[in-house]
């Protein structure tokens, strides 16, 4: 199947503006041809792309399958227009980077900074959350998370691991006996629905009758917490240049060997060699490469 750009131009703007008439007012095109073409493109895939209403379209199940791909070639294209009308300028455009709202804040917030001093024309639109983006229908570019892919299609460009230990702020650890036990603390927790995650059931596990003295759905609110005084949390000592545990006072309780963060740094194959993927990539294993020398065993 030899499926045109140009037809495929045309699908993406369907999609994104929601109606046949809004895609054929912002390409400039009649109605009727475009609807023609999109019965032509219908014909050629051998099925149907959109679902139409009276209010509109959405994508069918194929018309979902072909999404990615189109969105992909867009991103092409766009790169190629590029390299000829900006050449030496560099990468340029928009990298979306999906990661936990953690990392989002501690890691990349202030490496945006970074990265837009050494490419002016990147963006970096971060999307901080606990789900995992699905990178194969292209809601994210990159994504950093905490477990490895399993898709055959993504790839794991890097990864960086620490021990987890036990963070307090300074004013709270000047209060704790010594030695400290884990049930000697007041504890930083999730709140529903998260007390699944694997955190949570640690201290669950480790602590007869478990109960935190402050929650949060937001880890950055634990965070804050934490920093005010509230209580401790664990966190995976990554020692990156802009970690905020610096802050923090770790204490001295041994949680084992099997007690470790990590975070990976995934890639779809089909994006990899973008320029402007690869770019924020380099960036990044640079990051985790100076993190790696700082962060003691």
């Amino acid at each position: 199947m030899d499926l045109k750009w140009d037809d495929l131009r045309l699908f993406l703007a369907v999609h994104e503006t929601g109606s046949l008439s809004g895609a054929a007012r912002a390409l400039r095109l009649g109605q009727p041809t475009l609807s023609r073409r999109m019965a032509e493109l219908e014909t050629q895939v051998g099925e149907a792309l959109f679902v139409r209403s009276t209010q509109g379209v959405v994508l069918t199940e194929c018309g979902l399958r072909l999404l990615p791909s189109a969105q992909r070639m867009a991103e092409w294209a766009t790169e190629a227009n590029h390299s000829l009308t900006k050449h030496g300028e560099g990468p340029s455009g928009r990298v979306r980077i999906a990661a936990p709202p953690g990392v989002a804040q501690d890691f990349l917030a202030p490496f945006a900074a970074q990265l837009i001093s050494s490419f002016p024309n990147l963006r970096l639109d971060v999307l901080s959350g606990l789900e995992i983006l699905n990178l194969a229908r292209g809601e994210a570019d990159l994504s950093m998370r905490v477990t490895p892919p399993t898709d055959p299609e993504l790839i794991c460009i890097d990864k960086i691991t620490g021990p987890i230990r036990v963070y307090v702020a300074r004013s709270y650890a000047e209060q704790l006996p010594s030695p400290c036990q884990l049930a000697d603390l007041r504890w930083i927790s999730w709140a529903a629905p998260y007390e699944s995650l694997r955190s949570h059931q640690a201290l669950v596990e480790a602590i007869p009758g478990f109960a935190p003295a402050f929650c949060s759905d937001d880890y950055n609110v634990q965070r804050s917490a934490c920093a005010a005084g509230v209580g401790a949390m664990l966190e995976a000592r990554i020692l990156h240049r802009f970690a905020c545990i610096r802050d923090l006072v770790e204490l001295d309780i041994d949680l084992g060997p099997d007690a470790a963060g990590t975070i990976h740094l995934v890639c779809h194959r089909r994006q990899r060699n973008l320029p402007k993927v690869r770019a924020v990539i380099e960036a990044l294993r640079e990051e985790f490469a100076l993190a790696r020398r700082e962060s003691p065993p």
